[in-house]
């Protein structure tokens, strides 16, 4: 059977030259964008690799999965006080002060400011990149494959939440195991007193009610 270990030791698919060329590119880019968080970085391409890993063991495109990894954490670079002053300055409204949702707002500012840079990344991979905080309550199966690496890629410190969604891998949907891993967000954030979005309330509640509807358990 597949599992989490497959899916982190998986070999590179045949990509062509030029998505191999933008993938170089993306990743020199991205070392001179991260140089001052190594951390970052490291993460960062672990989450493009697992990423890669969870699209080709469900059946989603590898290459998109790939380059959303490599781009979901670019604005890291920026402060949290920078971070909430460009979102000010692109009009992004959570509904609530964003000085609240900072670790939020990378990646909806990313999407907003990067297609631009990179024009030949396709769309579907700017939306990853947008939801891949908040979560969203339609999430395309690339947005809930970046979701998920971004919080079971093997650079993350063993939790009890996140080795429950990495032995989920493979052996059940690729839907289940996004909402083991949203649910586990939320307790996470709940667990640490820390500020929960509204919006993230919202979403919870219209996937629940879209799961129960559906016949989920």
């Amino acid at each position: 059977m597949t599992g989490y270990k497959d899916v982190i030791g998986h070999a590179e698919p045949d990509y062509s030259v030029e998505q191999r060329e933008l993938i170089a590119r993306l990743e020199r880019d991205l070392k001179v964008q991260l140089a001052h968080k190594q951390h970052r970085l490291a993460h960062s391409l672990s989450v493009a690799s697992c990423a890669e890993g969870l699209a080709l063991l469900y059946g989603v495109d590898p290459y998109k999965a790939r380059l959303a990894g490599i781009l979901h954490d670019w604005e890291k670079a920026l402060s949290g006080e920078k971070i909430v002053s460009r979102a000010r300055e692109l009009g992004i409204d959570m509904g609530v002060d964003l000085e609240l949702v900072a670790p939020l707002l990378h990646g909806i500012v990313a999407a907003r400011d990067l297609p631009n840079s990179y024009p030949e990344v396709p769309p579907e991979v700017w939306n990853a990149v947008k939801v891949h905080t908040t979560a969203a309550p339609q999430m395309s199966p690339l947005d809930m494959v970046l979701f998920v690496a971004d919080g079971i890629e093997p650079l993350r410190p063993k939790t009890p939440g996140i080795e429950a969604s990495r032995a989920l891998v493979g052996s059940t949907t690729l839907a289940d195991l996004f909402w083991e891993s949203f649910v586990g967000g939320i307790i996470y954030v709940l667990k640490g007193s820390r500020y929960l979005w509204p919006g993230t309330i919202d979403t919870y509640n219209r996937l629940a009610a879209a799961r129960e509807g559906a016949g989920a358990r």
